[in-house]
């Protein structure tokens, strides 16, 4: 019997609607974003026989990578029919999704997924592990205290520049769009903002909370973001947190709402009350090696001059390249010369992020190549750490 023809096609709103009920069906709930972010997404479909099999959509939002806003493409609410899954149809899926996503210039694609050793073989990888932690409101009172920061509800104008400057000091954080507070508002309709600062100074921390249901508890309170410019702001958000305790019995930091920083290690009288549940990691893949490597933000101090070589996940294929890093600036041209060190596209994009923090962990992970040249290598990207301060 003939394979039953697919076709690939961006969806208008009727196929769109038809797409929210399989997903309602794929994922066994709702899924609000479908309809949330689709308005402002490209939206794929794939139809069989006239029925809708698979789809997703992909946002076109630059995210921060050395200090600099890279073209960027985030995949979300992909699915596949359940009588349609093992026929390999997400990957031509994925493919379709991204092409008009590059033809408007993204270079680089994130997507946050369950499924990690199938994306893996596409060529994503995660730059680093992703949890979300939990803390007795007590043991916040009693580990910070009160401090001069005033405390003032709502957003505006102050608070979107101190996030967006905030998230240039890391890898990954997207320069969120003009509707990303009406779509957290959708998501999250108790959701409230707090901004901190010193009497007579701009902001210089930002708190968004929930209060949500637990299972045994009764109530707890859910950060969203975690925005601190220094240790003085974090403790003062801290400290704000643990005033809940009369009331809330637990903190819970979402996966996106604290930094890769140990802010709670480092300061809580009883580290052991302080919990951590692993969640599926965000994962990134370099479309465009060449131009990912030119529009990102690179350290002046970095003076680099390296020949490597950049493998597919199954070793079909091998590219050769001269990255060169000087003033600011890096430009990775195509070589004969044979490479120092050899990284797959996974590898690749896991440097670029800076997920790697030294040789040792490199090596462990498969970087092979001269140790020296590695170590170089990675101190170009080792200013800023990965973090991804959204979920979609």
């Amino acid at each position: 019997m003939p394979a039953r023809a697919l076709e690939i096609v961006e969806a208008d709103d009727d196929l769109w609607m038809r797409y929210d009920s399989l997903a309602r069906r794929a994922y066994g709930h709702p899924v609000p974003d479908i309809l949330r972010l689709g308005k402002h997404a490209d939206r794929r479909v794939a139809v069989r026989d006239g029925q809708i099999v698979a789809g997703g959509l992909g946002l076109l939002i630059p995210q921060y990578f050395g200090g600099r806003p890279v073209p960027a493409a985030s995949m979300a609410c992909g699915c596949v029919a359940p009588e349609e899954r093992g026929s390999h149809l997400a990957a031509d899926l994925v493919t379709e999704r991204l092409r008009p996503l590059k033809e408007q210039g993204a270079v680089v694609a994130t997507l946050w997924t369950a499924s990690t050793g199938y994306v893996r073989r596409l060529g994503w990888e995660a730059p680093t592990p992703v949890y979300s932690w939990t803390v007795p409101t007590d043991e916040l009172r009693r580990s910070f205290h009160e401090s001069r920061f005033e405390i003032s509800y709502g957003t505006n104008e102050h608070i979107r520049r101190l996030r967006n400057g905030l998230a240039a000091r890391w890898n990954g954080p997207w320069q969120r769009p003009s509707w990303w507070e009406e779509w957290q508002q959708g998501e999250h309709p108790d959701l409230a903002t707090y901004c901190f600062n010193l009497p007579g100074e701009t902001p210089t921390g930002v708190l968004s909370v929930a209060g949500e249901r637990h299972p045994t508890q009764g109530r707890q309170l859910t950060v969203h973001e975690f925005w601190a410019a220094d240790q003085a702001a974090a403790a003062a958000m801290f400290a704000f947190l643990g005033r809940h305790n009369s009331r809330i019995p637990t903190v819970s930091f979402q996966r996106t709402g604290l930094p890769p920083a140990p802010l709670l290690l480092h300061h809580l009288h009883r580290c052991g009350q302080l919990a951590a549940r692993a969640w599926h990691p965000w994962m990134l893949r370099i479309l465009d090696l060449q131009q990912a490597i030119h529009l990102r933000g690179w350290s002046e101090e970095v003076d680099l001059a390296l020949p490597i070589e950049v493998v597919t996940e199954c070793g079909e294929s091998t590219d050769q390249f001269a990255l060169q890093i000087a003033d600011g600036k890096a430009e990775l041209t195509p070589t004969t010369r044979a490479g120092q060190l050899t990284l797959t596209r996974g590898q690749f994009a896991i440097w670029y992020a800076g997920g790697y923090r030294n040789g040792a962990a490199a090596a462990l992970a498969g970087v092979s190549g001269d140790q020296t040249a590695l170590t170089h290598l990675l101190m170009a990207t080792a200013e800023r750490e990965p973090w991804l301060a959204d979920y979609f």
